[in-house]
């Protein structure tokens, strides 16, 4: 499995990597939603210059958690928009080691191809792990879109340079929609279908709304033992 060694030094060698990498995941054949049944949610929480990694395993479509993890990194990489993942791969990398379960797909909380290079977070993680992923973001980074309908399920396309390159998903009624696009091998339509079975008591995924606490419990735990 390559991990990431290291920060990009400049902008540029950042950049450099997301475009050589990207090549690697649009290579990837995409699965079929009959081979998914252990989904983990990704996030990270922040605390002056550390992060905190967490995944979280549940069974598909039971719900059931079958494992989870924790990581801890000082950040190496400053907030450079379209760069996110630099920030968040190291730690998430260190916690993916410590899952005991691999799971068949993993959801990151961040872009996949919703990106303006079309190698967001969700796309970079997948690629490093070599686990399929898709990207659910809480607002569009780059795009024309529509608002979907209120409903729950109500879905529009997110367009960049006439190319649709992810939706606007309702998870949830009377809340914002989510932005929902591939990742490492997976298709926009099969993203879509599992953000919408696995939502609806939250805006977010059940996985990461569970990655969510668990990162905030591990930065809060830090916290009080320093």
């Amino acid at each position: 499995m390559p991990m990431l060694n290291r920060s990009p030094a400049t902008e540029e060698e950042a950049i450099s990597v997301q475009l050589s990498l990207r090549q690697q995941c649009e290579n990837r054949s995409p699965i079929d939603a009959g081979s998914i049944h252990i989904v983990a949610g990704a996030d990270a929480a922040y605390a002056r210059e550390q992060v905190f990694g967490a995944l979280v395993c549940i069974s598909f479509p039971e719900r059931k958690i079958l494992d989870q993890a924790v990581g801890q990194a000082s950040i190496t990489f400053p907030y450079i928009p379209g760069l996110f993942a630099f920030r968040e791969l190291p730690v998430l990398e260190t916690t993916f080691q410590n899952l005991r379960t691999i799971p068949d797909l993993l959801i990151a909380e961040g872009h996949g191809y919703a990106h303006p290079r079309r190698f967001g977070l969700a796309s970079h993680l997948g690629t490093v792990l070599g686990v399929p992923t898709i990207g659910v973001a809480k607002k569009p980074l780059t795009c024309e879109v529509r608002v979907p309908g209120p409903d729950r399920g109500s879905v529009s396309e997110i367009i960049d340079e006439n190319e649709v390159i992810g939706m606007a998903v309702r998870s949830k009624p009377g809340t914002r929609p989510v932005y929902v696009s591939r990742g490492f091998g997976t298709r926009l339509d099969l993203a879509v279908e599992i953000v919408l079975g696995l939502s609806g008591d939250h805006r977010m995924p059940e996985p990461l709304v569970l990655a969510d606490r668990l990162a905030r419990k591990a930065r809060s735990d830090w916290k009080a033992g320093r």
